[in-house]
């Protein structure tokens, strides 16, 4: 079962709990008014026995809320998990990424600075990044044509661009399987005759 499937079953299970505890209280706080007003001693003790059945349904509910609860918090925790962990890679792709674009640049710039011939597109990615270390590299390229060396020509670094990854932590977390099965069916605890 997924992780958001299992936390919709729960939620739906937590609202039914909630409501059919309300309900509960309702006819219980009733009955307790009943007890206090009823002059005749046997419906007084009828009155009595019903609210004490009520009491200890109640009682039952609020122990299946608990352990709803506890299932709840448990797949919170594993969605999170999921989702820090997808958000992970895709920092760590992020921070890939920048460190092999800023050593392109470092090299595209040092060949500029040799006096080499470098596309076009390659010397507007340092003029883009900083141009103080594009006229760095020019101005030594400047001082290198002087020495009158044979130019150097390269193709460019950049090349054809590799697609990025797409990353959805949300959806990654909410379709992790998870071992949590579904929730018990409450049965008759609790049910109100109408």
């Amino acid at each position: 079962m997924k992780v958001q499937e299992a936390q919709k079953l729960y939620r739906a299970q937590r609202a039914t709990i909630i409501d059919r505890r309300r309900k509960l209280v309702k006819k219980k706080e009733e009955l307790d008014k009943k007890v206090k007003t009823a002059f005749d001693s046997e419906k007084r003790e009828v009155y009595a026995n019903e609210a004490a059945t009520l009491e200890l349904t109640i009682g039952a509910l609020n122990e299946k809320f608990d352990e709803n609860q506890e299932v709840l918090d448990r797949l919170t925790q594993q969605y999170v998990s999921v989702f820090n962990a997808e958000v992970s890679k895709q920092q760590k792709d992020a921070m890939e990424d920048a460190a092999l674009e800023m050593g392109k640049i470092m090299e595209t710039a040092r060949r500029i600075g040799k006096g080499a011939r470098v596309p076009a597109t390659d010397e507007k990615k340092v003029m883009d990044y900083s141009m103080e270390l594009y006229l760095a590299a020019k101005n030594l390229a400047l001082l290198n044509k002087m020495k009158d060396k044979k130019k150097e020509e390269y193709d460019s670094l950049w090349g054809d661009e590799e697609e990025k990854q797409e990353y959805d932590p949300e959806g990654k977390a909410e379709n992790a399987d998870t071992s949590v099965g579904a929730p018990e069916d409450l049965g008759d605890l609790g049910v109100i005759s109408e």
